[in-house]
């Protein structure tokens, strides 16, 4: 029997199932407890299945599929997107850290009431065109502002396209354009830092007091973490929605496309700099510094750049490091 539907398989992860044989019966990772994976395998069940996953990957959204005993987690089917950084924690720096898989949008969570973060949006920006997902972000707490407007305009200058959305989970608006996202069984997550109001979000789109909301400091407008664990959650009518904690640190991983694509506009004007080799610093005929002369472009935005293309270089640099020593050890980490 073919996995449901109703959970978010596609032809995409029903390819790469059958690829490797369309062994067992796949179910959909709901949430991840010390070692164990709490895994659906219909979108109605009541009871889902509780099994191991020593020795494996496995990240809330994936699509696996458990030993014949349902005790241990087989095969992992090859992700459609992942939401991918680099571990928090010092010990596994060298680790990347899987927020989220198997997502088809990806909400990018900033809240009004505070000054815009065009340079966390940035970071965010990399992460989210990297990940597969299509990016859209989402200005919560319009209830705090008498014009949410300028703070929208602000985050789009930097989103390049992407969308930016206003809405408040208190007073409902926004939530039916969000919930629009997860037509046809599609897979949303949010991903922002602790107090933006994604719970409260959250609540709203479920229609249900689900997640618990926290207060938030007057000064700063940051809150304290009220999502403790990843959890994959149906929403009304069809689609499922991904919460994780809030992400206070949005660390690269090493990048795809996703520095080109978030920073097109900079790399667009590189393009037709006089000389190939261009520095964009005091060359003559330098199109980018031209743009900043002129107003076109913002010089913080080139320093943010720099600084992201850097950060992951020196990544880089360090896993080739960390690999050739772990070559000599026998171990090798995940990537």
């Amino acid at each position: 029997m073919s996995p449901d539907v109703d959970l978010g398989w596609n032809d995409a992860l029903d390819a790469s199932w059958r690829s490797i044989g369309a062994p067992g019966a796949p179910g959909r990772v709901a949430r991840i407890d010390r070692g164990w994976s709490t895994v659906m395998r219909h979108a109605t069940d009541l009871e889902p299945l509780r099994t191991r996953n020593l020795y494996v990957d496995v990240a809330i959204g994936d699509w696996v599929v458990p030993s014949d005993d349902d005790e241990q987690v087989e095969h992992i089917i090859e992700r459609t997107s992942a939401f991918v950084r680099r571990a928090s924690f010092e010990g596994d720096r060298f680790e990347a850290d899987t927020l989220a898989a198997n997502i088809d949008v990806v909400f990018l969570v900033h809240a009004l009431g505070s000054a815009p973060n065009q340079r966390r949006l940035e970071r965010e920006l990399v992460l989210a065109f990297d990940s597969g997902a299509t990016p859209v972000v989402v200005l919560t707490k319009a209830d705090l502002v008498d014009d949410a407007e300028p703070a929208r305009r602000e985050l789009a200058d930097v989103a390049l396209g992407v969308p930016v959305l206003v809405a408040s989970g208190l007073r409902g608006l926004g939530i039916d354009l969000i919930r629009a996202y997860a037509a046809g069984n599609r897979t949303l997550a949010f991903l922002g830092a602790s107090g933006v109001g994604k719970s409260t979000l959250v609540n709203a789109l479920l229609d249900d007091e689900v997640m618990d909301t926290g207060e938030v400091r007057e000064a700063d407008q940051r809150g304290r973490h009220t999502t403790v664990a990843a959890q994959l959650l149906r929403l009304p009518g069809e689609g499922w929605l991904i919460d994780t904690p809030g992400v206070r640190a949005v660390s690269l991983w090493l990048s795809g496309d996703g520095i080109e694509r978030a920073f097109d506009d900079v790399f667009t004007l590189m393009d037709h700099c006089r000389f190939r080799d261009c520095k964009h610093d005091r060359e003559p005929g330098c199109a980018v510094q031209a743009a900043i002369s002129d107003g076109r472009l913002d010089a913080a935005r080139l320093a943010s750049l720099d600084r992201l293309v850097a950060e992951e270089a020196a990544l880089e640099e360090e896993q080739e490091r960390f690999l050739k020593r772990s070559d000599r050890r026998g171990y090798r980490p995940r990537r």
